[in-house]
């Protein structure tokens, strides 16, 4: 309490209050005075430009209804179980069609723009980030499917990338990566059980 009260004394007579004198407020009263920044208002051509800027168009609103019937359609195109193409989305982004990882990934299936772009889809349209997601699955599954464990494999690939997956010959060590394989399973069994 002591310091927030020297601490507020030297803020005010900072201000121009003449509350308190260097010696009263102890040794962090020494300290020299902050200089003084200036205000400028902003540039009224600039604002009006701001102004005219045209608003980026905004993204759909989706709701997990809409989210359920757009994995389903996706899943019957590629022939991939529903309940897996859901497992993903879950563990990915929580069903939020506007999640936005650290990494750059986007949208329900958190895709990365250059994988977006390899499978011809905007990241930020729902229905165009679960068809490309689904579609990378299927060829995750083709990929690995020849293996025991493959689909394994294929999850941690969707997380990873299949560089890894493949120069590890499995599963990669990284924490994150077998967290992530072990709760899309666990999705996966749950998504299974509501359906039978």
């Amino acid at each position: 309490m002591k310091l927030f009260a020297s601490t507020l004394i030297l803020c005010l007579s900072a201000l121009g209050g003449e509350i308190a004198t260097p010696a009263e407020v102890s040794p962090i009263g020494n300290l020299p005075e902050p200089p003084r920044i200036p205000f400028h208002l902003p540039d009224p051509a600039i604002a009006v430009k701001a102004r005219e800027a045209p608003m980026p168009p905004a993204l759909p609103l989706i709701f997990p209804k809409d989210t359920r019937a757009l994995i389903r359609e996706a899943a019957m195109k590629h022939q991939v179980p529903a309940a897996f193409v859901s497992s993903i989305v879950r563990a990915e982004s929580n069903f939020d069609p506007l999640a936005l990882s650290p990494k750059g990934a986007i949208g329900l299936m958190q895709l990365m723009p250059e994988t977006a772009q390899q499978f011809g889809a905007d990241p930020h349209v729902p229905e165009q980030n679960i068809d490309a997601g689904t579609r990378y699955l299927r060829w995750l599954v083709n990929r690995y499917h020849k293996y025991r464990d493959g689909l394994k494999r294929a999850i941690a690939a969707y997380n990873a990338g299949p560089g890894m997956v493949d120069r590890y010959r499995g599963v990669p060590p990284f924490p994150e990566t077998r967290v992530y394989v072990a709760r899309v399973m666990g999705f996966l069994k749950e998504f299974q059980r509501r359906r039978g």
